[in-house]
C-alpha cells in the first residue's frame, strides 16, 4: 500500500533572494506539472505546508517562499545541495489550451504572482497563441517586488503594468491598487477576452467585480484560491468550503463556481 502522506527528498539546486523575506528555491523536478498546482513541503520535526509551484521546465521546478513562521524559517536555513522533503503535485492548475486564441488579461497581487508566473512565461514565449496579452501586477511597495528581472523582460514584449500601493523615495512607476488600472486596458472585443486573477481574497473580490463591471463575462474569469490545504488529498477538511475541497477541485476555479463558495 502506498502511503500518500510520505514525502520524498528533492535536491535544492539554487536559491535566489527576491525580497528581504521572499526567496525562490530552484529544485530538481521528478513529476509532470501544471502551472497553478502546489506541493506540500516539510522539514522533519518542524512541520509541513502547501507551497505553490511558481515555474518549471524539463528538469527543475521553482517555488517562491515567504519567510513567515517556524517551518519557513527552517526552509530558509537550507542551502543549495541540501534536500527538502516534498509530496505532490496536488490540485488542478491552469488549462493553457483554454486561453489560446483569446485576449488574455492576467492580474496578480503580491505573492499571487508566483502561482501564475508559469502561465505568464508560457504566453510570453508563445505570444502567437493569443490575440493579445495584458498583465497587471501589484505590490505593497517597490521593496516587495518579485521576479524583477522577469518583469523587465516581460515589459519589452507585452502590455505590462506594475503598480505599488505605497511608493518609496525614488519610485517613478505607477501607484494605486490594481483595480485602478483595469480601465487603462484594451477591453475591446469582450466576448474573446479572458482573465486570470490571483492574489489576496479582497484583491480578488474587487478585481473580479471591476472586470465584470467592465463587461468581461463571468465565465471568462479564472481565480486561484490560496488556502490551508494541509493534506492535499481531500482528507483533513481544512480547505473545505461548503462541499468543495479546494485541494482537489482547485486551487484554480472558474469565477462562476468560485463566487458561490462562501466560508
Amino acid at each position: 500500500m502506498i502511503n500518500s502522506y510520505l514525502p520524498e527528498a528533492y535536491k535544492i539546486l539554487s536559491i535566489k533572494a527576491e525580497t528581504e523575506i521572499d526567496s525562490t528555491f530552484i529544485i530538481e523536478k521528478k513529476e509532470e506539472l501544471i502551472g497553478g498546482q502546489f506541493m506540500e513541503i516539510s522539514i522533519h520535526g518542524v512541520g509541513e505546508a502547501p507551497i505553490s509551484i511558481s515555474d518549471f521546465d524539463q528538469s527543475t521546478l521553482s517555488m517562491t517562499i515567504r519567510r513567515v513562521g517556524r517551518l519557513t524559517d527552517s526552509v530558509f536555513e537550507l542551502q543549495p545541495g541540501d534536500s527538502i522533503f516534498m509530496r505532490g503535485p496536488y490540485g488542478n492548475g491552469f488549462d493553457l489550451d483554454s486561453y489560446k486564441n483569446s485576449k488574455l488579461i492576467v492580474i496578480a497581487g503580491g505573492t499571487g504572482l508566483a502561482p501564475v508566473k508559469n502561465v505568464i512565461r508560457y504566453f510570453h514565449e508563445h505570444a502567437e497563441e493569443l490575440l493579445s496579452f495584458q498583465v497587471i501586477v501589484g505590490f505593497k511597495s517597490p521593496e516587495d517586488m518579485l521576479f524583477e528581472s522577469d518583469l523587465v523582460a516581460w515589459a519589452k514584449d507585452f502590455n505590462l503594468t506594475v503598480t505599488v500601493d505605497h511608493a518609496s523615495e525614488g519610485w517613478t512607476g505607477k501607484t494605486g491598487l490594481v483595480t485602478t488600472h483595469i480601465r487603462d486596458l484594451d477591453l475591446s472585443d469582450l466576448p474573446k477576452t479572458k482573465a486570470i486573477v490571483v492574489g489576496p481574497p479582497l484583491m480578488m473580490k474587487f478585481t473580479t467585480l471591476e472586470l465584470i463591471k467592465q463587461g468581461i463575462p463571468e465565465e471568462n474569469i479564472t481565480v486561484s484560491f490560496e488556502r490551508k490545504m494541509s493534506c492535499g488529498i481531500g482528507k483533513c477538511g481544512h480547505c473545505k468550503i461548503d462541499e468543495t475541497y479546494v485541494c482537489l477541485e482547485g486551487p484554480v476555479f472558474s469565477y462562476v463556481k468560485a463566487k458561490k463558495m462562501f466560508d
